[in-house]
């Protein structure tokens, strides 16, 4: 059975975060593991607080994995700190885990800021030179590359000046943007669009998390990168528009709609 890990926050409404990354896992015949980083009080309408795992107990969790279980693919969400961001390339280096998808999580859906302003240069120094792939969005994408996102074009150029950064690949998703749901990713030679109709709802907590983490999961069961991000956005497209309806907010997507319907697949790589 493939492995991957998550290296998050948990969000105790289980709609993102920890909970989001496992259930992606499962949902994907993926056995799924974690490390968290910090520990997220939040539901669908507002985050009340969060506080940080101290570094040391990030790095013990990630030996505890890699030394008994190696994961065969790895996804870095939520990281709020420098010191968190450190220990975790630390242990990247060390331990070196075939398939890095990092999603730079810097705000909540609502708003809200998880990411410390001032560890972006930490990101961009320490962690982006680590990653496989990296999976921004548009105001992500802005913050990291330091541009304005207007055009698909502005979108190119972006991925492109994250992709000198160090990372393999960079993916930046235009859910911020008009039209239809279209993400181009720059795999270090070229460009991919996939596009897909914008659904009507605002239930769409954790759509990034899970993003991320369905395309560790393909990874992991040995899909190439093209195809494990087309097989992940339709994988994410499915599960907004079968959200289960729940909270006053921004609410959670249905992780196992498709598992539920038609049953687990094979999982092998087409």
């Amino acid at each position: 059975m493939k492995k991957a890990l998550s290296i998050a926050g948990s969000d105790c409404s289980g709609g993102a975060g920890i909970q989001a990354d496992l259930k992606t896992f499962s949902a994907h015949g993926v056995f799924g593991m974690t490390v968290i980083a910090s520990v997220v009080a939040e539901n669908t309408v507002r985050v009340i607080a969060f506080q940080d795992v101290c570094p040391e107990l990030i790095e013990q969790q990630i030996d505890a994995v890699f030394e008994d279980i190696p994961p065969d693919a790895v996804k870095i969400g939520m990281l709020s700190c420098r010191q968190s961001m450190l220990a975790v390339a630390g242990k990247l280096r060390q331990w070196r885990p075939q398939s890095v998808v990092v999603d730079p999580v810097m705000y909540a859906k609502n708003g809200c800021a998880l990411m410390d302003p001032q560890a972006i240069d930490t990101l961009i120094e320490e962690v982006i030179p680590l990653a496989d792939l990296i999976t921004p969005n548009i105001p992500e994408a802005e913050k990291i590359a330091g541009l304005r996102i207007r055009t698909e074009a502005d979108m190119q150029q972006a991925a492109r000046r994250i992709g000198r950064m160090g990372c393999r690949a960079v993916l930046v998703k235009g859910g911020h943007s008009e039209g239809d749901a279209a993400d181009i990713l720059f795999d270090g030679d070229g460009f991919h669009r996939y596009t897909s109709p914008r659904i009507d709802t605002r239930h769409t907590h954790g759509t990034g998390c899970t993003l991320s983490s369905a395309i560790a999961a393909n990874l992991a069961l040995g899909m190439p990168l093209p195809r494990a991000v087309e097989r992940a956005k339709a994988y994410v497209t499915t599960a907004i528009a079968h959200a289960p309806q729940l909270g006053g907010g921004s609410g959670p997507t249905h992780h196992f709609y498709d598992l539920y319907q038609n049953g687990l697949r094979d999982g092998e790589p087409e």
